[in-house]
C-alpha cells in the first residue's frame, strides 16, 4: 500500500470524514493547503452531508482526479471529454472492487432524512466498510501521479 493510501486510512481513523480522510492525504501532491483541502471536502461525507448519494471517498478521488488532469477552458470540448472519460474510468475501477460508488449501497444503509453524529467506536468501524473505502480511493488516486 502506498503512503498516501495509509495517509487517508490514518486520518479517517482520526475522525476525518472518508472525502477529508482522502483529499487530506493528498493535499501536498495538489497544491492545497491542508486547512483548505479539509474545508473543501467536509461537505461530501456521508454520501454528501449524510444524504448517502456518492461516496465521499469517491467524490474526493474525482476532485484529485480534477486538480491534476482537469480541462479550464469551458470551450475545450476535446478536454471535457477526456476528463470526463477519465472520471468514468475511475468510478468504473472503483465499481469493479465495491460494487457501487453510491454510499448507501455501500453501507447497506437507507437515508434517515435526520443528520447524525456517530461516535467512531469498535460498533462504528465493524458496522461500516469506510476504512476499505477510504483506502480503494486513495489507491486510485495514487495511481493517477504514476501514469
Amino acid at each position: 500500500m502506498g503512503q498516501r493510501a495509509e495517509r487517508a486510512k490514518e486520518l479517517f481513523l482520526e475522525g476525518y470524514n472518508c472525502s477529508q480522510a482522502v483529499l487530506g492525504a493528498f493535499c501536498e501532491d495538489i497544491g492545497l493547503e491542508f486547512e483548505t483541502a479539509i474545508k473543501l471536502s467536509s461537505s461530501f461525507g456521508g454520501g454528501m452531508g449524510q444524504l448517502r448519494e456518492v461516496c465521499g471517498a469517491v467524490s474526493a478521488l474525482f476532485m484529485i482526479a480534477g486538480i491534476q488532469q482537469g480541462y479550464t477552458s469551458p470551450t475545450d470540448a476535446k478536454a471535457k471529454v477526456e476528463h470526463y472519460k477519465r472520471i468514468q474510468k475511475l468510478a468504473k475501477q472503483f465499481c469493479e472492487k465495491r460494487g457501487t460508488i453510491i454510499c448507501r449501497d455501500l453501507l447497506t444503509m437507507k437515508p434517515t432524512g435526520t443528520v447524525e453524529y456517530h461516535d467512531r467506536d469498535e460498533k462504528y468501524y465493524k458496522a461500516r466498510p469506510c476504512l476499505g473505502v477510504v483506502e480503494d480511493a486513495a489507491l486510485l488516486a495514487e495511481k493517477l501521479f504514476e501514469e
